[in-house]
């Protein structure tokens, strides 16, 4: 986020950049600098005024070097919550914490993910289109996550006819994606989610996997038919 943006983004919100201040408990002139870009704006005050201003969760600050960390089904389940997925509704759902990108990583990187997971993240890619995409294909290539990627956006455009109203722009920015992410293919066959698969369940899967699967050199049955939610 620039200087403008943050300044556009208080006035937007209908604050003063006093009220603004006090709110997200900085001084007026500390805030000012940070407006004309005198002063560098950090992570923690960056969260605060996404939530502060109303802003979208895509505009969360990302980790400039992400890794995979473990990480509860739970805790998953409840970022997921707090972006807003239906499918977890019934969970308490306080402010988002991380960038959906990093959300949407996370996941993608876990050998052992939950079907009532993953199929979050198809919506997820939907919802939050706007994320950043140069991050996203950046650290997923650092940890060799751009084949699960990829099929995440192909199954997204594969039910995006679904969402109404449709969306040009968002239309547009998967096909571009999903086409960056297929110019780094990685060769190699891998499972998604599921890293304790027996010979017999990976030759099956390998025989029966849907075609989306197969682009990416995949083996998993997840098939656009199966997901429950669209953005």
């Amino acid at each position: 986020m620039n200087a403008r943006f943050l300044k556009e983004a208080r006035r937007g919100a209908g604050w003063s950049q006093q009220k603004a201040a006090t709110e997200l408990g900085v001084s007026q002139s500390y805030l000012s600098m940070i407006e004309t870009g005198e002063r560098p704006l950090d992570r923690g005050l960056a969260r605060k005024m996404v939530h502060a201003y109303g802003l979208p969760a895509s505009f969360l600050p990302s980790e400039e070097r992400w890794a995979p960390k473990k990480f509860a089904p739970q805790h998953l389940a409840e970022e997921l919550a707090a972006l807003g997925y239906p499918g977890f509704a019934y969970l308490r759902k306080p402010q988002p914490s991380k960038n959906p990108g990093e959300i949407l990583l996370m996941a993608l990187a876990s050998e052992h993910l939950e079907a009532r997971l993953f199929e979050a993240l198809p919506w997820l890619i939907l919802k939050y289109w706007d994320m950043d995409r140069n991050w996203l294909v950046e650290h997923a290539k650092l940890h060799d996550l751009q084949n699960r990627l990829g099929f995440i956006v192909t199954l997204a455009r594969s039910v995006a006819h679904k969402a109404a109203p449709t969306n040009a722009q968002r239309d547009a920015a998967l096909e571009s994606l999903e086409s960056t992410l297929r110019s780094s293919l990685l060769a190699r066959e891998e499972s998604l989610g599921q890293s304790r698969l027996t010979q017999g369940e990976r030759n099956w899967l390998k025989r029966y996997r849907p075609k989306q699967a197969k682009q990416w050199n995949l083996l998993t049955s997840w098939r656009p038919e199966l997901l429950r939610y669209v953005a």
